[in-house]
């Protein structure tokens, strides 16, 4: 696995030595950034389930002015800032929290965030934390701030969340991408 673009472009990342980890493809990456390419630079960035951190990682390559990297791992939380140390990001531009997902957005937080990347395990059941995400209460996503959701294409997710709506699907293969901004 690799950085795709900008200040740490074709730089290795390490990945974990199990298969617990399924790390989102160089190729879907590197769409999921062409579509977002203008609003990463000088945006608040969540890898939310942020497994290997390859997404908040490309972030802070492309100019993301912050990026919280969540995942409930501690082992992967430990890879996380391995591989950020190896980079040479600076610490006061990333913050990585070992919690689960559901944890740490019914937590009350300083600020919204630009750019969110839900990536959880196929399996789990994110409902909840998607529901939070589309509260009228919700400060998680800054008003021009967009939520994007990995999942399997079994997982056929609703155009709406709350105030919530889907402006886009992309498709690859089994894995879909949701985007989601609000009304």
């Amino acid at each position: 696995m690799r950085v795709i673009a900008g200040t740490y472009r074709g730089r290795i990342l390490k990945s974990p030595p199990d298969n617990k980890t399924r790390p989102t493809s160089d190729r879907l990456r590197e769409t999921l950034f062409n579509i977002l390419a203008p609003r990463i630079e000088g945006s608040r960035f969540l890898d939310l389930c942020a497994g290997t951190g390859a997404i908040g990682i490309e972030a802070v390559s492309r100019g993301a002015e912050h990026v919280t990297f969540v995942d409930r791992s501690r082992r992967a939380c430990a890879l996380i800032e391995e591989n950020l140390d190896n980079l040479g990001v600076p610490e006061e531009v990333t913050e990585v929290s070992d919690l689960p997902a559901e944890n740490f957005v019914g937590r009350k937080h300083d600020h919204g965030w630009d750019i969110v990347y839900l990536d959880p395990p196929y399996a789990l059941d994110y409902s909840v934390v998607l529901f939070e995400f589309g509260t009228e209460e919700s400060k998680l996503l800054n008003d021009d701030g967009v939520l994007i959701v990995e999942h399997h294409a079994k997982n056929e997710l609703p155009d709406e969340i709350g105030l919530l709506r889907r402006w886009r699907v992309y498709k690859q293969g089994e894995t879909r991408l949701s985007f989601y901004e609000r009304n």
